[in-house]
């Protein structure tokens, strides 16, 4: 068995960071190989004893003077805050300016002969997906693409005998393959991707979840695509949306928030050329880069951001595709309050894993570039952070301007003694939290309307105005995500499917998708 290079061992060596002590050999080989990258730890000493160090600092400055200590930090933190919110107006004003997605002619399309094309491997983790078997495997089937050259491969859990005995009835053509996923710890998404990825037999791979609704000709947009485009360009995602917007108030918000971030907020950060964070699914990878770098961290769950920030730091490109992959929303809240906790969960798991050398994580630094590693705190610590922060600064917010509070204290310098009045510093310190609340809040109100104007779902702008309702939601789900990640930080949280009614206003542009016949 290989040696362990020590040197990608994050800090302590402990049980947990040992290969052998894996049952599974794709997780014995990604921590042989890349364990420095990997969220098997959480928090290293290192990173434990930097956060006690501010913590520390922090106490004697409380204690020292509690009104400096006040101003300094709700300062920091709001002007952070501020920097968090401009930064990703910046990146969708980029987007509105400019079209930076790989754009694809049908002309281009229909110079593709079918005996020049290469296989495609399409991976499709399942899990208790039994009652809709038969209609992943028909939506993965219904690409434009010669099923000679797919390789379609089922990607079950070995303890899922419900799914897999709903597959003996479902006829699969030559090009499906069932590829079962040893039963072991961690039971994660990205375990059962890596065991798909080393049968890969294409050229290149893409992953759709259960309930994806692709466009049928995108995977030839992305053989087009890759052709075209320099060699370091390794992976394309498509734009992702919902083919249930209108099903109830949570899949109103859910479209308004994925047409801001897949139609603005990635196309911006492929224009400023920093790392982008990838979305689940509908990612298109060259298959020889992505073994290259180990697959994906099958401890971290949310495995797409923390595999678009490696690919980054390893020398590759992602680059946003025009062309959308329709899935369902989630519409019942308590199932949308765990698939969101865990990727709160997993994108504090990513921020920690790639600044875990302390300070500043100077080599994510280096390997990132100053923009780079920027755009990085901004995008993946920084919005995670500002989830949990909202609710504290809301309650700041209400509570100043519902008190008797002015801007300017009448006594705010006692002439004879020259001395501050303490509640004077207060009020002065709410006061520009609450403004930068404000702006903030506006600012975000603003990019969900140019969300909706871009998917041209003009009817979901009045649910962008009162769009902090569902912010108070997200938070919640943050909170719940941010404290698991201290008990139970590789839990993947089941998210169930088919939950759309069949009234449901699905998407136009939605390609139609015919059942499978059972055998």
């Amino acid at each position: 068995m290989p040696e362990i290079d020590a040197s990608k061992i994050p800090d302590e060596l402990d049980e947990s960071v040992v290969p052998e002590a894996h049952a599974d050999p794709t997780v014995q080989k990604f921590l042989r190989e890349h364990a420095s990258e990997s969220a098997v730890i959480t928090l290293t000493g290192r990173q434990i004893f930097f956060f006690l160090v501010y913590l520390a600092a922090a106490l004697v400055l409380y204690l020292r003077d509690w009104k400096i200590f006040l101003t300094v930090l709700n300062f920091v933190v709001s002007g952070f805050y501020l920097v968090v919110i401009l930064y990703k107006l910046l990146t969708v004003l980029l987007s509105l300016l400019h079209h930076w997605e790989i754009r694809i002619k049908p002309e281009e399309i229909a110079e593709l002969e079918d005996e020049d094309l290469p296989v495609y491997t399409i991976l499709l983790p399942m899990y208790k997906e039994h009652e809709v078997a038969h209609k992943i495997v028909t939506a993965a089937l219904s690409v434009d693409y010669p099923r000679d050259k797919l390789d379609v491969l089922l990607l079950l859990e070995e303890d899922d005998l419900e799914t897999r005995k709903a597959l003996e009835k479902v006829h699969l053509p030559d090009c499906v393959r069932q590829i079962i996923i040893p039963d072991s710890q961690p039971k994660t998404k990205p375990k059962a991707c890596n065991h798909g990825l080393q049968q890969a037999r294409g050229e290149y791979v893409v992953i759709f979840d259960a309930e994806d609704r692709p466009e049928p000709d995108q995977l030839k947009k992305a053989v087009a695509a890759f052709r075209r485009l320099p060699e370091k360009i390794v992976c394309l995602q498509a734009k992702l949306n919902y083919y249930n917007p209108r099903q109830n108030y949570l899949t109103r918000w859910f479209t308004m928030e994925y047409s801001v971030w897949f139609d603005l907020f990635l196309p911006g950060l492929h224009a400023l050329g920093v790392p982008i964070p990838l979305g689940g699914t509908s990612n298109h990878f060259k298959t020889s880069a992505l073994r290259e770098l180990g697959g994906w961290d099958p401890f971290n769950v949310t495995e797409d951001c923390d595999l678009g920030i490696r690919l980054y730091k390893h020398g590759f490109k992602t680059r946003v595709m025009d062309s959308t992959t329709f899935e369902e929303a989630n519409s019942k809240l308590g199932n949308w309050i765990r698939q969101r906790s865990r990727w709160v969960k997993g994108y504090i798991q990513t921020h920690l894993v790639h600044t875990r050398r302390f300070p500043m994580g100077v080599p994510g630094l280096w390997r990132l570039g100053p923009r780079g590693y920027l755009s990085f705190l901004l995008t993946v610590g920084g919005l995670s952070l500002m989830l949990l922060l909202n609710p504290i600064y809301w309650a700041i917010g209400i509570y100043y301007l519902s008190s008797p509070w002015q801007m300017w204290y009448e006594n705010y310098v006692d002439a004879a003694r020259s001395v501050m009045d303490p509640w004077s510093v207060v009020s002065q310190v709410f006061w520009y939290v609450t403004v930068t609340l404000l702006v903030s809040n506006a600012v975000f109100i603003l990019i969900n309307v140019l969300g909706c104007i871009r998917r041209k779902l003009y009817d979901l702008i009045p649910w962008a105005l009162v769009s902090p309702i569902y912010w108070i939601f997200i938070s919640l789900a943050a909170w719940k995500g941010f404290l698991q990640l201290f008990t139970k930080a590789h839990f993947w949280e089941k998210t169930l499917h088919g939950l759309d009614h069949p009234g449901g206003n699905h998407h136009a542009d939605v390609p139609a998708a015919e059942e499978t016949g059972a055998d």
